[in-house]
C-alpha cells in the first residue's frame, strides 16, 4: 500500500520513522512518500519537504513566514492529489495537519457525492448535472498517530477531528477518557513510544561516564543537561536564563543537547563567552550521563523522566502575568509537563509565566541535586509515570491497526 505521511518538527520524525518501519514489516509492499526528516529518509521513500522548511513556532516567526507556510501547503495538497495514497498519515503537529485533514477530508466528500451522482445518471432517463468533481481519484482515509492536545486549548478543534480524521491513535493514556468520555469519539490508546524507545536505548547503551567526556570533549565533573527545545524561538527565550542558573553550580559542568534542526551558529549566540558545551544528536546519551536538567517543556520532560534524571520544568512566555491568567481561566490542564499530565499530579516543578525567573530556576535545581530529600521524591514519581505508560511497543501497535483498517 502506498503511505503520505506529514510531520513537521524532529520529535515527529523520529516516532513517524518507527511507524514506517512497523508498517514496512506488516506489509512488504509499502511504499512512502513524507514530509518529514533524515530519519524518515533513512527508513525510505520519497521526501518531498524537510520538515525544517515547516517548523515555525510563534505568532511572529508565524506571521512572517504566511507566504512560506501556504507554499507547502499548497504543495501537500497538490502532492497528495497527484500520488493517491491509500492513505494519509498525520504525525502530531496539528495546525498544519489538521488544515490537511480538511482538505482530504473534503475531497472525499466531493468524491463520493460525485460517484453516487454518476452512477444515479447512468440509469436516469433525462440529463442529470453531475455535481463538482473532485480532485482525487478515490477515497483516502485520514489517519492521526500522536493525536493533536486539544485538551490542553483549541478543544474546539474537536469539530474538525470528528468531521475529518477517519481513526486517531493516541500515545498518551489520558487521552482515552478526554476523546471517548467527554467527546464521545473513540480512540486508540497504542502505547507511548518515547517509553519504548528509551528503553530500548538503555538496554543497549554501555558507554562509561569516562567514555562519554572523552568523547565529547568534556570534563570529569558531574553533568547539569540543558535541554532548550528544538525551535529557535524556544532556545532564545529559555537558554540565556537556563545557563545563568545553572553557571552558579560551579561543581558541574553545563551540557547542552544540540537540536538536530538548529544550526551552530544560531547556538553560538547564547553559548560563546560561556562555560557550556555542545553535544549533538546524544540526548539520550547525555541523559544517561547526568546528574539533573534544566528541560524545556514538551516530549523531553518524559524523556529526561524515563532516563530517571530530576529535572526543572523551565518555560519563559510573553505578557507572563497575562499568561498566567489565561492558564487559570482559559487552559484546560492544571500542567504544561507531560510527566505532570500522565501521572496527574506534580512530579517536576514547572517554573512557566510569571514564575520563570533565574533565582526560582536555581533554587528548584539545587533541591534535585544529590542528598536533597526533593531529589528522592521525584525519582519515586518517575517510576509511576512509567508504570501508567505501560509497555506495549505503540508504532507496532498503531501499524497493525492501520492496516487492519485498511484492509478493511
Amino acid at each position: 500500500m502506498k503511505y503520505y505521511l506529514i510531520v513537521g518538527e524532529a520529535s515527529g520524525d523520529l516516532h513517524a520513522s518507527r511507524l514506517m518501519q512497523c508498517l514496512k514489516n506488516h506489509d512488504p509492499e509499502a511504499q512512502f512518500r513524507f514530509f518529514g526528516g533524515d530519519n524518515m529518509l533513512a527508513v525510505g521513500g520519497t521526501r518531498v519537504r524537510h520538515f525544517k522548511e515547516l517548523a515555525y513556532m510563534g505568532f511572529v516567526p508565524v506571521l512572517t513566514h504566511l507566504p512560506t507556510i501556504f507554499r507547502n501547503m499548497r504543495a501537500c495538497k497538490e502532492d497528495i492529489v497527484r500520488w493517491n495514497p491509500d492513505v494519509v498519515i498525520l504525525v502530531d503537529y496539528a495546525g498544519f495537519n489538521l488544515k490537511i485533514a480538511k482538505f482530504v477530508a473534503t475531497q472525499n466528500r466531493i468524491y463520493k457525492k460525485y460517484v453516487i451522482a454518476k452512477a444515479k445518471a447512468m440509469t436516469a432517463t433525462t440529463e442529470v448535472k453531475l455535481p463538482k468533481k473532485p480532485q482525487t481519484k478515490s477515497i483516502i482515509p485520514v489517519f492521526y498517530y500522536i493525536s493533536p492536545k486539544i485538551w490542553a486549548w483549541k478543544e474546539w478543534r474537536i469539530r474538525s477531528i470528528k468531521r475529518n480524521i477517519d481513526k486517531l491513535f493516541s500515545i498518551l493514556p489520558f487521552e482515552k477518557d478526554f476523546f471517548e468520555k467527554k467527546h464521545k469519539y473513540p480512540i486508540h490508546y497504542v502505547g507511548n513510544p518515547t517509553a519504548e524507545e528509551v528503553q530500548r536505548f538503555k538496554d543497549s547503551y554501555h558507554t562509561t561516564f569516562e567514555q562519554f567526556t572523552t568523547e565529547n570533549s568534556l570534563t570529569r565533573q558531574p553533568i547539569i543537561a540543558l535541554l532548550a527545545g528544538s525551535r529557535k524561538q524556544e532556545i532564545k527565550d529559555n537558554l540565556p536564563a537556563m545557563i545563568e542558573a545553572a553557571r552558579r553550580f560551579e561543581d558541574y559542568q553545563l551540557v547542552l543537547a544540540g537540536a538536530p534542526s538548529i544550526d551552530d551558529d544560531y547556538y553560538a549566540t547564547f553559548i560563546k563567552d560561556t562555560p557550556v558545551r555542545m553535544v549533538r544528536n546524544k540526548t539520550y546519551e547525555l541523559l544517561a550521563h547526568s546528574t539533573a536538567a534544566l528541560v524545556t517543556s514538551g516530549t523531553a520532560t518524559l524523556e529526561t523522566a524515563l532516563m530517571d534524571v530530576p529535572q526543572v520544568v523551565c518555560y519563559e512566555t510573553p505578557l507572563p502575568k497575562l499568561i498566567r491568567i489565561a492558564f487559570n481561566l482559559i487552559i484546560k490542564v492544571k500542567y504544561i509537563s507531560l510527566v505532570n499530565l500522565i501521572a496527574n499530579r506534580e512530579v517536576v516543578t514547572e517554573l512557566f509565566a510569571d514564575k520563570f525567573r533565574v533565582y526560582d530556576i536555581a533554587n528548584e535545581l539545587y533541591r534535585i541535586l544529590p542528598g536533597q530529600p526533593a531529589r528522592t521524591t521525584m525519582l519515586e514519581g518517575y517510576r509511576q509515570v512509567r508504570t501508567i505508560l505501560g509497555s506495549d511497543i505503540a508504532p507496532d501497535n498503531a501499524a497493525r491497526l492501520m492496516i487492519a483498517e485498511l484492509k478493511k
